[in-house]
C-alpha cells in the first residue's frame, strides 16, 4: 500500500530570531530574522525541499508565531496536521547570533513552551500509519509527557510498518543539566541523560550524532568505546557525523577505528555557522535513506546539506532544493563560501523562495489575475483629484479587487504606498498578491519614490509578502549614457530587494520609447540578465505576435528556467484589444496573466474625483470590469489548452 507521507518528524518547534549583524556579541545585535526553527522543524522543512512528503507532530502557541510557523510550514510543503495549538502555552522561542566560526551564542526561551507540553493525545494513529518513517529527537526524551509521545508514536510506527530513526540531538541546557546562558554548549556528562537514553535506543532502526552525542548515549567520552555502548543496545545503523571529517555510518559491529566505516564524500567549504548543520546533515541523510541509496550516497547528500548550512545565515533557510543539491553535486564547490556563489546563490533563492500565501511548494500560481492601482501621476491629472482623494479611491478599488477574489487564490493587486497606503495596510493577510511599485512615474531615466532613501535602505521597512515592483522605460537603442544610469539603479534595486527577501518584479515597456520589432523585448531581457538581474516577475506590454511572445519567452527561459512568469500590462487598452493580446499570451504558458489598471478604473475614477458616480457605483463597475477580463483570460488559457 502506498502511504501518503514519507516521514513524521516529532518533537521541537520554535522561532528563531538570528542576529542579523555578524561578528559580535549577542548583546550588541541591533536587528534579528525571523525563521522557524527547531529541530524536528527543521528537518520537516529540509526534508521538503528534497522532494519527500514530511509531517510535523509538536504543540505551537495560540499567538501569531504559532499562525507564523503553520503558515511557514505550509508554505514548505509540511503536513501539519499534527501541529496542535496549545490554548495555554506560547511558542517556543530562541535568539542566536553568529560571533565567529567558533561562538554562536544562543538562548533558549523554553519555559511551560507550547512543545514541551506534547502529549499521548496528540499522537494521531492514523498519521503515523500513514507514514514511512518517524524520526525523533533528543530532547522530547527528557520530560515524562513528551517522552510518552514519543514512545507512542514509536510503537505505532513498529505496529504500522514505518521505520524509525533518532537524531540524540543532545542539548545540556534543555535536559537541565547546564544553565540558561549555556544554550550553545554542546556537552556536559550526565549519567542520568545516558540511562535514559539508553532505555529507548532499542526503538530505532538508525541512530544519528556527533561524537559528544554518542559519548552521552553510551556513557563514555572515549567515541568508540561509546558507539559500542549505543551497538550493545541496539541494532539501528548508527550514524556519527565528525565535523570537517564528514561522517561514518556502521551498519554492524563497531571497528576499532572510525575511519573503517562506510563514508560519503566531504566538501571544502568555509564555516559560517554550525546552527542548524545538523538538521541540514539529517535531511539530506534521510533523503538517502528513504531512497534506500546505499551509505555513501546517503552520506554525500548529508555532507552536501549540511555544508549548505555552515555557509548561510539561519538554519532551515538555508537548506537546498532538491535542484540545488542535484546541481551542487554535479558541477562541485567553485568557491568555499557558498553564501556567495552567484549560480548557487540564484538556483537557492528561485527554488526555495518564499512562497505565496494560498500557495504551497510544487503548486506554483499558474493563473494571477492583477488589478493595477498604483497609477500616481494619471490619477494626479485628474479633474478634482487630490491626495486625500486619490487615497479613498484606491480604497475602493481594493474593496473591488477583494469582491472578485472571493477568498480565491490566483488574485493579485498593485498599490503604491505613497497615495494608496490605507489600501495598502488593508491588503495584508487577505490571500491577494501583493506588488508594491517603486520608480518615479515617468522617469526617464530612471529615478525611485523619496521612501525607498538613497541607500535603497526603505526596502527593510516592507512586508516579506510584498513584491518590489520597478518600470523601465528602455529601449534597445538607447545611448550607452542613458542605458548606464538606468542599469545601475535597476542593478541597485534589485540586490536590495534580495538583501531583504522580496521577490522582484521588473517591467519594460520598451514601445514608449521607440518603434520595437519582434525581437525588442527579448533583446531587453537579456540585457538585464547579462547584467546579473533575474526578476522573480517580468511585466511585459501587449505584443502583437506569437513570435514576438516565443522570443520573449525564450530569453527569459534560457536564463532563469525558475522564474515565477510573465503578467501582461494594458496601456489603458480597450477591452477587445486586451482580450486580443490575451489569446495570443495565453498560449505560452511561461505567461501567467495580467496587470491591468487603467482599463479597469479609468473612466470610474474620472466620474468620482467629480462626484458624477458614488462609492457603491465605482466598485459595482470596477467590480464588472475586473471581473471580466478575469473571464476574458481564463476563457484564453482555456482555448490555448485546446
Amino acid at each position: 500500500m502506498t502511504k501518503k507521507l514519507d516521514l513524521v518528524t516529532i518533537g521541537r518547534s520554535s522561532i528563531d530570531l538570528y542576529g542579523a549583524q555578524v561578528g559580535g556579541r549577542l548583546e550588541d545585535m541591533g536587528s534579528f530574522q525571523k525563521y522557524v526553527g527547531g529541530s524536528p522543524t527543521n528537518m520537516a522543512v529540509g526534508t521538503a525541499r528534497l522532494g519527500l512528503r514530511p509531517a510535523l507532530i509538536t504543540r505551537v502557541g495560540d499567538e501569531h508565531m504559532g499562525r507564523f510557523i503553520r503558515e511557514e510550514l505550509a508554505r514548505e510543503g509540511v503536513d501539519v496536521s499534527g501541529v496542535k495549538t496549545d490554548p495555554e502555552r506560547l511558542t517556543a522561542l530562541v535568539l542566536l547570533g553568529i560571533r565567529d566560526e567558533h561562538q554562536f551564542p544562543l538562548i533558549f526561551y523554553r519555559e511551560n513552551c507550547a512543545d514541551m507540553a506534547l502529549c499521548e493525545e496528540d499522537i494521531d494513529e492514523a498519521l503515523i500509519a500513514d507514514t514511512r518513517a518517524v524520526v525523533a529527537t533528543g530532547t522530547h526524551l527528557s520530560h515524562p509527557r513528551t517522552e510518552a509521545a514519543v514512545l507512542k508514536a514509536l510503537t505505532l510506527a513498529r505496529k504500522h510498518g514505518a521505520r524509525t530513526a533518532l537524531d540524540i540531538d543532545y542539548r545540556p541546557n534543555l535536559w537541565g543539566v547546564a544553565g540558561h546562558g549555556d544554550g550553545e554548549s554542546r556537552f556536559v556528562e550526565s549519567a542520568e541523560v545516558t540511562a535514559k537514553l539508553q532505555t529507548t535506543l532499542h526503538l530505532f532502526d538508525l541512530i544519528v550524532g556527533t561524537e559528544e552525542e554518542f559519548h552521552i548515549a553510551g556513557g563514555s567520552t572515549d567515541t568508540i568505546t561509546a558507539l559500542r555502548a549505543v551497538r550493545a543496545v541496539s541494532r539501528a545503523t548508527l550514524v556519527c557525523k565528525r565535523g570537517a571529517a564528514g561522517a561514518v555510518a556502521f551498519t554492524g559491529a563497531v571497528p576499532d577505528s572510525l575511519d573503517e566505516g562506510e563514508t560519503g564524500p566531504g566538501f571544502p567549504i568555509e564555516v559560517f555557522n554550525v546552527l542548524g548543520a545538523g538538521d541540514g546533515f539529517m535531511s539530506g541523510l534521510l533523503k538517502g535513506w528513504l531512497d534506500d541509496e546505499a551509505w555513501p550516497k546517503a552520506l554525500e547528500y548529508a555532507n552536501a546539506c549540511g555544508a549548505f548550512a555552515v555557509s548561510r545565515h539561519g538554519c532551515a533557510p538555508a537548506y537546498p532544493s532538491l535542484a540545488e543539491l542535484e546541481f551542487f553535486l554535479k558541477r562541485g564547490v567553485q568557491r568555499p563560501d557558498l553564501r556567495n556563489d552567484q549560480a548557487l546563490d540564484q538556483i537557492h533563492w528561485s527554488t526555495n523562495r518564499r512562497a505565496l500565501r494560498g500557495e504551497t511548494r510544487g503548486n506554483p500560481w499558474k493563473d494571477i489575475r492583477v488589478f493595477a492601482f498604483d497609477h500616481r501621476m494619471q490619477l494626479e491629472q485628474m479633474e478634482g483629484a487630490t491626495p486625500a482623494k486619490i487615497g479613498a479611491f484606491k480604497a475602493l478599488c481594493l474593496d473591488a479587487a477583494r469582491a472578485v477574489q472571493a477568498d480565491r487564490p490566483g488574485y493579485g493587486i498593485l498599490c503604491d504606498n505613497r497615495l494608496g497606503k490605507t489600501a495598502l495596510q488593508a491588503a495584508a493577510g487577505s490571500g491577494l498578491w501583493i506588488g508594491r511599485p517603486v520608480e518615479w512615474p515617468g522617469s526617464r531615466p530612471l529615478t525611485l519614490e523619496p521612501e525607498i532613501g538613497p541607500d535603497f535602505g526603505g526596502l527593510d521597512e516592507w512586508p516579506l509578502d510584498h513584491v518590489v515592483k520597478v518600470l523601465c522605460f528602455c529601449h534597445p537603442d538607447d545611448d550607452a549614457a542613458t542605458w548606464s544610469a538606468q542599469e545601475a539603479v535597476v542593478q541597485r534595486l534589485f540586490a536590495a530587494a534580495r538583501r531583504n527577501r522580496l521577490e522582484f518584479l521588473l517591467e519594460v515597456i520598451p514601445s514608449k520609447v521607440a518603434p520595437v520589432d519582434d525581437m525588442t523585448t527579448a533583446t531587453i531581457i537579456r540585457r538585464f540578465y547579462d547584467l546579473g538581474i533575474y526578476p522573480d516577475w517580468w511585466k511585459l506590454e501587449p505584443m502583437k505576435t506569437a513570435a514576438a511572445w516565443k522570443n520573449a519567452v525564450a530569453a527569459i527561459g534560457e536564463n532563469d528556467p525558475n522564474t515565477r512568469g510573465i503578467v501582461i500590462l494594458g496601456l489603458d487598452a480597450p477591452e477587445a484589444e486586451l482580450a486580443a493580446s490575451f489569446r495570443v499570451a495565453a498560449a505560452e504558458p511561461l505567461v501567467r496573466g495580467f496587470a491591468v489598471g487603467r482599463s479597469i478604473f479609468g473612466d470610474v475614477a474620472r466620474g468620482w474625483m467629480t462626484g458624477k458616480t458614488d462609492d457603491q457605483g465605482a466598485i459595482r463597475e470596477m467590480v464588472a470590469r475586473y471581473g471580466r477580463l478575469c473571464d476574458i483570460w481564463d476563457q484564453a488559457r482555456r482555448d490555448s489548452a485546446g
